[in-house]
């Protein structure tokens, strides 16, 4: 299962610091942006998921951003603003808004929203970003994620374990997010057999497994640079990741 990445777009800073903290109380991963070019840098960075969208974001249009962004993005939007009469909804529709929501709204009906908006849209962007990266660089190292296969900066080929690629797949997707123990188990999909691996999908087995992966991609695995501990969270990778897509 993988971990559902959103972003709140909104030029009031108190209001985009609320449904950020409410959306990660309630287990999403949630990146903030104010302005129409900030959208565009996250979805160039990585994968999004979901898109909460001000409509009047200072001298910048939602409307038009969500226009701009289906002309070369399918990832779910949804649209949000104190504009609520019909035809204001209409052109939200119209442009391929999801869904639209008007402001003051009641927190828990806005979570409703989304993981209907997420369930319906299986066809977003995102899974397509996932499904067509083929290669990730991250600090001179190299992934083929067609071919399962990891490259050092020397050039030597270092073999992972199923496992240690599953783990290494869920960090290369999410650079820089600190993660709980649970969202990474989650992510890895670890109810599925693999051959030749411990049944143990405790919290603990995955501290074994990262110190393994540790052993294989850090230069001093007792000072890991790339895959760091976070104090009271979980893990972390620490390291920006490029991506190549097929």
């Amino acid at each position: 299962m993988a971990i559902q990445r959103l972003l709140v777009v909104d030029d009031d800073d108190d209001m985009r610091s609320m449904m950020t903290q409410y959306l990660r109380k309630s287990g999403y991963m949630v990146m903030a942006a104010a302005t129409g070019r900030d959208v565009k840098a996250h979805l160039e960075k990585g994968r999004i998921d979901l898109v909460l969208l001000d409509v009047m974001l200072g001298d910048e249009n939602g409307v038009q951003i969500c226009a701009n962004l289906r002309n070369t993005h399918d990832v779910p939007i949804i649209l949000v603003s104190a504009l609520s009469a019909d035809h204001q909804r209409m052109q939200g529709y119209e442009v391929g808004a999801d869904d639209y929501i008007a402001k003051p709204f009641n927190p828990d009906l806005l979570l409703a929203r989304i993981r209907a908006v997420l369930r319906r849209g299986q066809r977003s962007a995102s899974l397509n970003y996932r499904r067509n990266t083929s290669q990730y660089f991250f600090s001179g190292w190299q992934y083929d994620g067609k071919r399962d296969e990891v490259q050092s900066p020397s050039g030597f080929q270092v073999v992972l374990s199923r496992r240690e690629t599953a783990l290494l797949k869920v960090l290369l997707a999410n650079p820089h997010i600190p993660l709980t123990r649970d969202e990474i188990l989650s992510a890895m999909d670890v109810t599925k057999d693999i051959e030749n691996e411990p049944s143990d999908v405790s919290g603990r087995a995955l501290d074994v497994l990262v110190g393994r992966l540790r052993q294989k991609i850090e230069d001093n695995p007792k000072e890991p640079q790339l895959l760091k501990t976070e104090r009271g969270v979980g893990y972390i990778f620490a390291t920006d990741v490029d991506r190549t897509s097929a």
